[in-house]
């Protein structure tokens, strides 16, 4: 693969900030809601911001070669501080603001962070805890002065204190970050991102300036993205995503970055701002639409048979619309009158009455949730990408959008397919290196920069798209050698608005088996309708009308499933409803909100075994870590329930 050569002023992300500051002082740069007020800042504004924090922490003791744990959701301050970190020539390494004390204690030692930038009280008293165990963090400065008044430590600032004193400095200061930035070359360390940790501890991924803003700049012109596009910055600022999208790209092509003021007004702050250009999650869209179905449950007759008739059209006619495809005029008027009466409205309530380009990756969305979207006239797309791979690995271009694909080799990004399934790429945007792990860097990357993906997947030879089957190391063989692909299951599953989440067992197996989570919003709901009293997340998912209610849910899966003579002996014949929901603090799930296959399996593997007993119920107990930290036990009867299935179909042998 040939080096691209930078172009004079763009090596550095602080250098694109001052391009920016020169194409657009004026326009907004960053917002951020607080105490239901929304405040703006323009590029020239955050720039005198930035540059004033750098001078702030330079005086510090802060230089070239030193790493910065950043902690806290996110704020246009901490987006800054990545900015200023840089500029001092140190290393921004954004940590999960969830993730609690012990869980910080590995990354900030394995990252050598010298200095920690925290948000509010609650992560400063994180660090507090584990201070002892981390003997290298000399400094700590937070943001957010609520509740740090009576806090007196003599390596502890507030934020507005170094940067006050960085004005103050500038002059003498700032030659000096002059000439360190002036070192600076496209090959230099931009960010270090950890990985989620779904098989074991997290990676530190070594990121370069020509692996973000390559990226940057490869997939905003795949999109046209451009100046005047607004986004929502709610993911964690640890995840590569945010860092793209909020740090990259907005810094790369000069939009404003939108921080919400909670995650609990996030759905309210979305409508205030309708961004143009939006990312979320499967889980996230999955939520929406669960409220827009519970919502419809208490709508009038009129309203609901309205829903339906118009949904229907939308079905056939929006998707083609969005691709530019023929549509009759008889068609195109009814989605017209649909658009004024619900569909429009609709796009209005969730916050997407503006969407140009959205995206969803991280894990498979399922097709009926994805046509449901574009059923509305949001370009909503797939991408498939990772840490690794600075995001970006595959992306859909309008007009080619289908469910079962996550798209074409994204700009600059080469792929191919192993022998044994396996997806590999190389482009601009792959790592440098995994910190401190020579080992694992020399078994994800290879010498000509090729990187194994661990997904197993296959390009469509009409199309030349991705698809993308599980994986790799979760698709296995039914004791029959039928294969075994999980997550295309789960995926149907998840799509009921009733299932948050499912983890489907059957590798080695005669058969499919699953542990559900139902999703508390929406069952509640369904229980207060047909008056169903409850006390407690357990005493729900184990109501025997709730299990009646996921059996025909599983069964309609299973009959889906069938129908796919590949996958079809995947169909579960048996399932729990797990009497807990399923949480990174009890390391079940990753922060990022994947699911640690191998933990559950171990962790709930009396469950397991009683399903493949043919036992009617298990009683279990089970460890649980409360929100204060403490830890206890829950304990609980589960019944074991049966779902019917279909026809296994056969693969016709090959002539």
């Amino acid at each position: 693969m040939i080096a691209i050569a930078p172009k004079e002023g763009r090596e550095t992300l602080p250098k694109l900030l001052a391009r920016n500051v020169l194409r657009h002082p004026n326009k907004p740069a960053y917002r951020e809601k607080a105490f239901g007020i929304w405040q703006s800042w323009t590029w020239a504004q955050a720039a005198t911001e930035i540059e004033d924090l750098a001078c702030g922490l330079a005086d510090m003791g802060l230089g070239p070669g030193d790493s910065v744990a950043i902690i806290g959701r996110n704020r246009p301050a901490l987006y800054w501080a990545m900015i200023s970190v840089q500029m001092c020539g140190a290393i921004p390494v954004p940590l999960y603001q969830d993730a609690v004390a012990e869980e910080m204690i590995y990354v900030l030692s394995n990252c050598e962070a010298r200095f920690v930038i925290a948000g509010d009280q609650e992560q400063i008293d994180k660090i507090h805890e584990v201070q002892d165990q981390i003997p290298q963090v000399e400094q700590m400065i937070y943001h957010d002065p609520r509740g740090m008044r009576k806090y007196d430590a003599p390596n502890l600032s507030a934020m507005a204190k170094v940067r006050a004193i960085g004005r103050d400095k500038r002059a003498e200061i700032w030659p000096r970050l002059e000439a360190i930035q002036a070192t600076k070359s496209y090959d230099d360390t931009c960010v270090m991102l950890y990985t989620s940790g779904t098989t074991g501890r997290p990676k530190g991924v070594v990121l370069s300036n020509r692996n973000i803003i390559e990226t940057s700049k490869n997939s905003a012109e795949f999109d046209n993205l451009r100046a005047d596009e607004d986004v929502l910055a709610y993911l964690p600022m640890a995840w590569v995503g945010d860092f793209i999208f909020s740090v990259g790209q907005s810094l790369w092509t000069g939009f404003c970055v939108n921080c919400p003021e909670s995650a609990e007004t996030m759905q309210t702050d979305l409508r205030e701002i309708g961004p143009t250009y939006f990312f979320a999650p499967p889980r996230v869209f999955e939520s929406q639409l669960t409220e827009v179905m519970i919502r419809m449950e208490d709508a009038s007759r009129f309203k609901k048979w309205l829903f339906k008739r118009y949904m229907a059209h939308a079905k056939t006619v929006g998707p083609r619309l969005l691709d530019g495809e023929s549509v009759g005029f008889g068609d195109r008027i009814g989605y017209l009158l649909g658009n004024l009466l619900v569909y429009g409205p609709l796009k209005n309530t969730l916050g997407l009455s503006r969407v140009r380009v959205g995206y969803t990756a991280g894990e498979a969305i399922g097709p009926e949730l994805f046509s449901f979207y574009r059923s509305l006239g949001i370009n909503l797309k797939q991408l498939y990408g990772q840490t690794e791979a600075s995001v970006f690995i595959t992306q859909q271009p309008d007009g080619q959008v289908r469910s079962d694909t996550v798209g074409v080799p994204s700009p600059g990004v080469e792929l191919r397919i192993a022998e044994s399934g396996e997806v590999f790429y190389r482009s601009p945007g792959v790592f440098v290196e995994y910190f401190n792990n020579p080992e694992s860097t020399a078994s994800t990357k290879d010498a000509d920069g090729w990187v194994a993906t661990g997904d197993a997947g296959f390009i469509d030879p009409e199309s030349g798209h991705l698809r993308i089957i599980d994986r790799a190391k979760d698709v296995g063989k039914m004791s029959d050698s039928a294969m075994f692909s999980p997550k295309y299951v789960e995926n149907k599953l998840k799509f009921f608005p009733n299932i948050l989440e499912a983890v489907v067992f059957g590798n080695g197996r005669t058969m499919c088996t699953a542990f559900l989570n139902i999703d508390l919003m929406a069952v509640g709901n369904w229980a207060e309708r047909h008056n169903i009293a409850y006390s407690s997340y357990q005493e729900l998912a184990g109501h025997p009308r709730v299990l009646e209610v996921l059996r025909g849910h599983v069964e309609e899966v299973n009959v889906s499933v069938a129908a796919d003579p590949m996958l079809s002996s995947c169909q579960v014949s048996r399932f729990v409803v797990l009497h807990k929901q399923l949480d990174p603090d009890d390391g079940e799930m990753t922060r990022t909100q994947k699911v640690r296959r191998v933990v559950v399996e171990d962790k709930f593997s009396d469950i397991l075994i009683a399903m493949y007993n043919d036992k009617a119920e298990i009683y279990t107990e089970t460890e649980v870590t409360y929100e204060d930290g403490r830890k206890g036990q829950i304990k609980a009867t589960l019944m074991i329930v049966d779902a019917a299935v279909q026809p296994v179909q056969k693969l016709e042998a090959a002539e």
